[in-house]
């Protein structure tokens, strides 16, 4: 592929599927394309977004983080917090239920608070945080609400202006894309009031928080996800954000179906203890087997065809004493799940039995 940079019709082809990602990414998440910024994974986006801010992270600031949340969205804040002196306060789950109290959000924000950066959905156990309360807190205090979407965008249609998310990310390979995350901003006009990563001073816009050059091959992958995504639906027409609005509808529909399915027939399920119950969640659960370590459950689920992770790092889970029990598998649903899948899941773990 050729460089970007060139003037060659090869490079200009190269700048137009960054462009053209760009665009996609900004119908996934109902934002602006100028406000997308592009790179090889959500780590690396938010470890730049950290290190952007790091000057308003220290001695005397503060970053309200989830318990609940991936470790991808937690260490990069640890680390600035960490380096600078800045102190760390932590949204709750309930240990029974799973569930955020949105309270929270506005307890532990206060005038010394600069960010606050929460998921939208938990990646193990499903639960929904009230990112809009998240944003009311954040913005009361004038602090950066980030919001690490990975979770949720397979399964529910993102829009950065309703959730009222400052910073918004996604990876593409959680809805069956490349190894391609993005990061979008729903004001532009904040990438001139954050340090610059990139060293290159002549750069404006996204490319300021853009480091090395583009897998274009990945983009374009990532281009041709999200518009599998939206043509989930074949009936849906418009706009490829019409489409994803439409086809989304219909997926979510369809899963929220299915995951209740999922959820009677592991409680039914000898020795399965599913953790989390709450009520508004995406279709991932996770759950341990006493007496039964979760990467043998893992294998023998994946002997019979079923997809599963074990022992995934999770402070949640750390809290409620999960390792000391053998640890949790977590499973999710896909597009092409059925409830055949389900039947298949249970059947190999009631073998372990």
């Amino acid at each position: 592929m050729s460089n970007p940079y060139g003037i060659y019709a090869a490079a200009a082809h190269t700048r137009s599927i960054v462009q053209a990602a760009r665009v996609a990414v900004a119908d996934l998440v109902g934002g602006k394309p100028e406000g997308v910024v592009l790179g090889p994974s959500r780590e690396q986006l938010l470890n730049s977004l950290a290190e952007s801010l790091s000057a308003r992270l220290g001695l005397g600031s503060e970053i309200v983080l989830c318990r609940l949340d991936d470790d991808a969205n937690q260490s990069p804040w640890l680390r600035v917090a960490d380096r600078g002196g800045g102190r760390v306060r932590w949204v709750e789950a309930d240990i029974e239920t799973g569930e955020v109290p949105a309270w929270q959000f506005e307890e532990l924000a206060g005038p010394s608070t600069s960010v606050i950066a929460v998921p939208y959905a938990s990646s193990t156990i499903g639960t929904v945080i009230d990112v809009a309360a998240a944003a009311q807190a954040a913005h009361r205090v004038g602090a950066l609400l980030v919001v690490d979407a990975t979770s949720a965008a397979p399964y529910e249609l993102l829009d950065i202006e309703r959730l009222g998310a400052d910073v918004l990310l996604v990876s593409a390979n959680r809805w069956g894309g490349p190894q391609v995350a993005a990061m979008a901003f729903r004001d532009p006009s904040l990438f001139g009031r954050l340090r610059a990563v990139n060293p290159d001073r002549t750069l404006t816009g996204p490319e300021r928080f853009e480091l090395g050059e583009h897998q274009y091959a990945m983009l374009a992958g990532l281009i041709a996800s999200i518009d599998h995504l939206a043509g989930l639906d074949e009936s849906s027409v418009g706009t490829r954000r019409d489409r994803l609005e439409h086809s989304m509808f219909g997926l979510r529909q369809y899963q929220q179906r299915l995951l209740f399915y999922l959820l009677n027939s592991l409680a039914s399920a000898p020795q399965v203890a599913i953790i989390g119950r709450a009520e508004r969640r995406v279709p991932t659960v996770s759950f341990t087997m006493p007496g039964v370590p979760a990467a043998k459950a893992a294998k023998r689920l994946a002997d019979n065809g079923v997809c599963a992770l074990s022992n995934v790092p999770s402070r949640y889970f750390a809290g409620l004493g999960v390792p000391e029990y053998g640890g949790a598998v977590t499973v999710g649903l896909a597009p092409y799940s059925t409830p055949y899948d389900v039947d298949q899941l249970v059947r190999a773990l009631a073998s372990l039995g």
